[in-house]
C-alpha cells in the first residue's frame, strides 16, 4: 500500500497545517464532480483516506511508529500469560470476522382444528434479510476487495507499550480505524450498502405435523436471517396457534363434540350419522339414553403428535326435551304418563356426570 506521506506529497515532519494545504490543493485537482476520469476517481480515495489518517493525531502517530514488539521474544505481557497461564492475548487473537450469525426469527401461525387432525402444508411469505446478489456477502462492490487497514497492519487492534512496575507491559484494544476487521472497504457495494445482505420478502414451505397444540413452537434451522457480510442464517420458529371450532373442542388428543337428541330418541333409541372433522361418523343410540352420556367413537380424535395412532371422539349426550307441544303431542304424553307406574320426582344424591365435566370444559373456552 502506498505511503500516505507520498501520496499527499509531503514530508513525514510536515505540519498539521501543511497536511491540509496539500489535500485541499489534490482534493480540488482530482475530485469527480472536476476530473471524471476513473484513475482520478481512484487517487482521489487513497488522498481522502490518507487524509483521514493523518489529519488524526492519534490515527498518525500508531501509523508512523507501525507495528509495536515486545520483549525477549515475546509479544509483551499478555503473550507472557498466554504462554505460561494459557491466557489468550487480545493481540493473538487476531482480525474479527465480518461474517456474523443471522438472527433468529418468530413467526406466529393461525391453523384450524380439521387442520390438526392429520397436519398441514403452508407456504409461508417471510419479510427478512438475504444474501446480496451484487456481491454475494463480501460487501465490496463488484470488482473489488478490501483492503489491508495501514493503521494495525491487518491485525485488527492495536499495542501499546505501557511501562509499570513490573516492566514493559503491552496492551491491545481494537484497531479504531478498521474496528478490528483488520482491513478497510473503500468500495461498499451499492446495492446492501456494505453490508452482505438485502431485505426482501421470499416463501417457505413448511410441514406443520399433525396433533400441534396452541403454544407449540416448530424450529427451521437456517430459515432466519441472513447474517452479516453472508453469515450463516439463524433459525425460524413458528408459533402455533389454534382457531376456535364452533362445533369440536380438544381434549389432549381427544375430539369433544355435544349432541342435541330429541325425547322420542332417547326413549326409543335411534341410528345417526354425524359429520366429524374428517368425514362421516356412525353413531349408535342405546334405548333409554340419557343426557349426560358419553358415545366413544374410537380411533376419530386427532392424530397424536408424539407416537401412534388417534385420539378418540367423545360425544356428550344432550337430551331435548320439548317446550311446545300441540295438543295431539300433549294427549299422548299424558296417556304415556299415566300408565307409568315411576316414583314422584325426588330429590337424589348430586352426582357429577361425565356430560357434565364436558359442558363444563366448553364454558371455559
Amino acid at each position: 500500500m502506498a505511503d500516505h506521506y507520498d501520496v499527499l506529497g509531503v514530508d513525514r515532519n510536515a505540519s498539521a497545517d501543511d497536511i491540509k494545504r496539500a489535500y485541499r490543493r489534490l482534493a480540488r485537482e482530482l475530485h469527480p464532480d472536476v476530473n471524471p476520469s476513473a484513475d482520478a476517481a481512484e487517487r482521489f480515495k487513497l488522498v481522502t483516506h490518507a487524509y483521514d489518517v493523518l489529519s488524526d493525531p492519534q490515527q498518525r502517530q500508531q501509523y508512523d511508529a507501525g507495528p509495536q514488539q515486545g520483549f525477549g521474544g515475546f509479544g509483551g505481557f499478555g503473550d507472557i500469560f498466554e504462554t505460561f497461564f494459557g491466557g489468550a492475548a487480545a493481540g493473538a487473537r487476531g482480525p474479527r470476522s465480518r461474517r456474523e450469525r443471522g438472527q433468529d426469527a418468530l413467526l406466529r401461525v393461525e391453523v384450524d382444528l380439521d387442520e390438526v387432525v392429520f397436519g398441514t402444508k403452508r407456504d409461508l411469505e417471510v419479510d427478512t434479510a438475504v444474501l446480496c446478489d451484487t456481491c454475494a456477502g463480501s460487501c465490496c462492490a463488484p470488482g473489488t476487495s478490501p483492503v489491508t487497514c495501514d493503521i494495525c497492519h491487518g491485525t485488527g487492534s492495536i499495542q501499546r507499550t505501557v511501562r509499570s512496575l513490573l516492566g514493559n507491559v503491552v496492551t491491545s484494544n481494537p484497531c479504531g480505524s478498521c474496528r478490528g476487521y483488520g482491513t478497510i472497504i473503500t468500495d461498499p457495494c451499492p446495492t446492501c450498502a456494505g453490508q452482505g445482505r438485502v431485505r426482501a420478502r421470499r416463501t417457505i414451505p413448511v410441514d406443520i405435523p399433525a396433533g400441534v397444540d396452541t403454544g407449540l413452537r416448530i424450529q427451521l434451522p437456517g430459515q432466519g436471517e441472513v447474517g452479516q457480510a453472508g453469515g450463516p442464517a439463524g433459525d425460524l420458529y413458528l408459533e402455533i396457534k389454534v382457531r376456535h371450532h364452533d362445533v369440536f373442542s380438544r381434549n389432549g388428543d381427544d375430539l369433544l363434540a355435544t349432541l342435541q337428541v330429541h325425547m322420542a330418541d332417547a326413549i326409543l333409541g335411534k341410528h345417526v350419522t354425524l359429520n366429524s372433522l374428517d368425514g362421516p361418523v356412525d353413531v349408535e343410540l342405546k334405548p333409554g339414553t340419557q343426557s349426560g352420556e358419553v358415545i366413544t367413537v374410537k380411533d376419530r380424535g386427532i392424530t397424536r403428535l408424539r407416537g401412534a395412532g388417534r385420539g378418540d371422539l367423545r360425544i356428550g349426550v344432550h337430551v331435548v326435551t320439548p317446550t311446545k307441544l300441540s295438543r295431539k303431542e300433549e294427549e299422548l304424553i299424558k296417556q304415556f304418563a299415566a300408565k307409568r307406574k315411576d316414583d314422584p320426582p325426588q330429590l337424589a344424591h348430586f352426582q357429577q356426570g361425565l356430560f357434565a365435566k364436558l359442558r363444563d370444559r366448553f364454558l371455559n373456552l
